[in-house]
C-alpha cells in the first residue's frame, strides 16, 4: 500500500509539473534552424512555413531584471513564446537612451545576454533598434551603423537572431525610411548574410500597404506592422489585407490587446480578430510588452514582485490574454 501511494504521489507531482511547464517545441530553434523568408512567408530552414509568438521586453535599459537565464526560462515554459524582442531605446532621458547618455557598452551586454538566454531556452530573439521620439531612423544612423555591425559579427554564427533596424518611424515618409534601410541592410549582410531583418514602416509602423507599393530589393526582409487592438480595428486589417495581396512579408513585431497609448481600454474581441486574421496569412506576432510599468498593457501584474518563477497569476489580462492565445494556438 506505501509503494502504491508513493507512485501515485510521483504521478500527481509529474502532472502538477506538466501543467506548469507549457513549453511548445514546435518553431523553435532547435527544431526550425536559421530562419530564412521563402515567397512572402518566414520559414525555416528546410523552407516550410514558421509562426512565432512572443513578447517584447519594454526596453533593455530599465529590464535589467528581467534579462537573466531564470527569467527567459519562465517565458519560454510558462508563457510558451518562442519568440522574445529586445529593444534598445535610441532616446531617452538620463541613461535610458543608447544614443542620448545611455551606457552603451552596458546596454549591448544586455542584449548579447538575451541573444545567449534565448539560445539556451530554445527561443529565437530580435534585436530592436527602437527609434520612437526620435522620429527619423537617420538622425542616430551613426550609432546605428556601429551597433548593427558589431551586433551582426558577434551574432553571425547564430540560428536564433533576428534584427529589426527601426522600430517606429514616424513623421518620415517611405523614401527617408528606405535610404536608412539601403544604409544599415549592407552592413548586416556584409557580416551575417543569411539573417533575416525587419524593416519599420511608415506611421509608427502601421502602413505596410505604403511599403508594398514600392519594397525594398533585398532577400530574407520581412516589414513591421504595429497594432493595438482598441485603436486599430477592420480600416487598419484592410491596408494590411492590400500588403499580403501584393505578397509582402509581413511581421507584427508589436502589438497589444489595449489602446494605442499602451493603456485602457482592452479590447480583447478585437484582439482575437487580429490574431485569427494573422495566423490565417502566416504573420507572426510579437506582444508589448514583459514588464510591469504602469500601464494596461503590461504583461506583469504592478503586485508582482518577482523577477522569475512566474506563476499565471501574477500576470495582467494583457499576460493572461497571451498565455491563453498561445496555448491554444500551438494545440492546434
Amino acid at each position: 500500500m506505501k509503494k502504491l501511494l508513493l507512485i501515485c504521489l510521483c504521478l500527481i507531482m509529474l502532472a502538477s509539473c506538466g501543467t506548469k511547464e507549457s513549453f511548445d517545441g514546435k518553431d523553435r530553434p532547435s527544431s526550425r534552424g536559421q530562419l530564412q523568408v521563402v515567397d512572402g512567408q518566414l520559414c525555416g530552414a528546410d523552407g516550410n512555413p514558421v509562426i512565432l509568438r512572443g513578447i517584447s521586453g519594454y526596453g533593455v535599459s530599465v529590464s535589467e531584471r528581467y534579462i537573466t537565464d531564470e527569467t527567459f526560462h519562465d517565458l519560454a515554459h510558462v508563457m510558451g513564446v518562442n519568440v522574445f524582442r529586445m529593444a534598445m531605446y535610441t532616446y531617452g532621458m538620463g541613461s535610458f537612451g543608447y544614443c542620448t547618455g545611455g551606457d552603451k557598452e552596458k546596454l549591448y551586454k544586455l542584449m548579447m545576454d538575451g541573444v545567449e538566454y534565448g539560445q539556451k531556452n530554445d527561443m529565437y530573439v530580435i534585436l530592436d533598434w527602437h527609434i520612437l521620439s526620435d522620429n527619423d531612423p537617420n538622425k542616430y544612423i551613426d550609432d546605428a551603423k556601429d551597433f548593427f555591425d558589431r551586433a551582426s559579427k558577434d551574432c553571425k554564427d547564430r540560428n536564433n537572431v533576428i534584427y529589426e533596424i527601426c522600430n517606429e518611424p514616424n513623421h518620415v515618409d517611405w523614401e527617408t525610411i528606405k535610404e536608412y534601410a539601403n544604409t544599415i541592410i549592407p552592413i548586416i549582410r556584409n557580416n551575417d548574410p543569411d539573417s533575416v531583418i525587419v524593416v519599420g514602416t511608415p506611421d509608427w509602423s502601421s502602413r505596410v500597404d505604403i511599403a508594398a507599393d514600392d519594397p525594398l530589393d533585398y532577400p530574407n526582409l520581412l516589414y513591421a506592422l504595429h497594432f493595438y487592438s482598441a485603436s486599430h480595428k477592420q480600416e487598419s486589417r484592410d491596408n494590411v489585407q492590400k500588403a499580403i495581396d501584393k505578397k509582402l512579408p509581413i511581421f507584427v513585431t508589436e502589438y497589444g490587446v489595449t489602446a494605442s497609448t499602451g493603456n485602457f481600454p482592452y479590447d480583447l474581441d478585437e484582439a482575437d480578430l487580429w490574431i485569427d486574421f494573422l495566423e490565417t496569412n502566416g504573420i507572426s506576432h510579437v506582444m508589448w510588452s514583459f514588464s510591469k510599468v504602469s500601464e494596461s498593457s503590461a504583461a506583469i501584474k504592478a503586485s508582482c514582485l518577482k523577477a522569475s518563477g512566474f506563476e499565471y497569476d501574477d500576470f495582467s489580462t494583457s499576460g493572461q490574454w497571451l498565455i491563453d492565445m498561445i496555448k491554444n494556438r500551438s494545440e492546434k
